[in-house]
């Protein structure tokens, strides 16, 4: 019986597979005496990789740990991570990106974590290398409660467990059916992530650094638009949020506040009432939506102080940015997130 499968798809990975492999090597569940396969699945490299691989492949024979590795054509992430879940035989699932590093409690503690619970998405906190390349993002990830787990979903930064980290029992992955194989640029995981949400799944994270995540230009996630996010998020959560709300307010009269009330749909875009802002300069004028097709100013809303808005709202400002202002400017209100305010940025 194989308790852990680490799931792990590699692209041209020749750079990073010697520091992946090795952090997996030295993970303190072996000595616990826990039962783990590492699968890769090269997903059409052009590099030495499989080379690379099968070297560690004999490394592993030489300690009676099973290694599989399976290779195809260059279908994207998501094919890959699928095509090494299905020739992997673990309980459990351990996803590790080929750039990132384990530190040697990772497997121990989040299988811990996952036996208590087969039902949720297991987590863990990061580091970053090189050190402070994205701190906004590391101390947002590491830093949420385990209510904004759930509640904080719709910001740039995606899943509120990055996917590097996550690990979880086979039957979460089977719930949800795998990840989506819509080819490069999609956003996979962030897809995943909202189906697990959607099926009743739990979200947890050990609050420990388990893993190193490596910032490099080459990452796979940087072939993932913005634009595409952008579009996945909007679409649940007009799906899931706003279609329950009978109006709301939208806090930011700049160009994010503009773009998403033009992305909204014309019946979700007439609940909204007012839009609020800090600008002493938009306030008590007009926010118009212009439509440059029609040639006709399609929406006229009032913009207003934020301390007169009243929920729900809908909040398109970036966190961690203002020098604790915004979040000051928030707090004074004494709403509950996810009930009298959403996160959208």
């Amino acid at each position: 019986m194989v308790d852990v499968s680490i799931i792990i798809p590699v692209y041209n990975g020749e750079k990073w597979i010697d520091n992946c492999m090795s952090s997996i090597a030295t993970q303190t569940a072996f000595d616990a005496g826990l039962n783990i396969e590492i699968v890769v699945f090269n997903d059409g490299s052009t590099d030495r990789s499989e080379l690379i691989l099968e070297n560690w492949a004999n490394y592993y024979k030489t300690r009676n740990i099973l290694f599989n590795f399976t290779s195809s054509g260059n279908s994207g992430v998501g094919a890959a991570k699928n095509g090494a879940v299905k020739i992997s035989r673990g309980n459990y699932l351990c996803f590790q990106d080929i750039d990132d590093v384990m530190h040697p409690d990772r497997i121990i503690l989040q299988y811990e974590a996952a036996k208590g619970n087969h039902n949720a998405l297991i987590g863990s906190r990061i580091s970053r290398v090189p050190a402070n390349s994205t701190p906004r993002l590391v101390r947002w990830a590491n830093n949420l409660s385990p209510a904004q787990l759930k509640t904080q979903i719709y910001t740039a930064n995606g899943p509120t467990l990055l996917m590097p980290t996550w690990f979880c029992h086979r039957s979460v992955f089977k719930k949800v059916g795998g990840f989506t194989e819509q080819g490069h640029g999609t956003p996979e995981d962030l897809i995943f992530f909202y189906s697990h949400i959607d099926l009743g799944g739990d979200l947890h994270r050990v609050d420990k650094e388990l893993v190193v995540y490596t910032y490099h230009e080459d990452a796979a996630t940087f072939s993932v638009t913005r634009k595409k996010i952008w579009q996945v998020q909007l679409d649940r959560l007009e799906k899931y949020v706003i279609s329950n709300w009978k109006s709301f307010m939208v806090w930011n009269a700049g160009k994010w506040g503009r773009r998403l009330l033009r992305s909204l749909t014309p019946e979700n875009l007439h609940k909204v009432t007012a839009v609020c802002d800090v600008d002493k300069n938009k306030i008590g004028t007009m926010l118009e939506l212009y439509s440059p097709v029609e040639r006709i100013v399609k929406n006229r809303l009032p913009i207003i102080h934020f301390l007169d808005a009243k929920p729900p709202l809908l909040i398109c400002v970036k966190l961690d940015l203002t020098n604790g202002q915004f979040e000051k400017n928030l707090n004074s209100l004494n709403l509950t997130e996810g009930v009298d305010y959403v996160l959208f940025n």
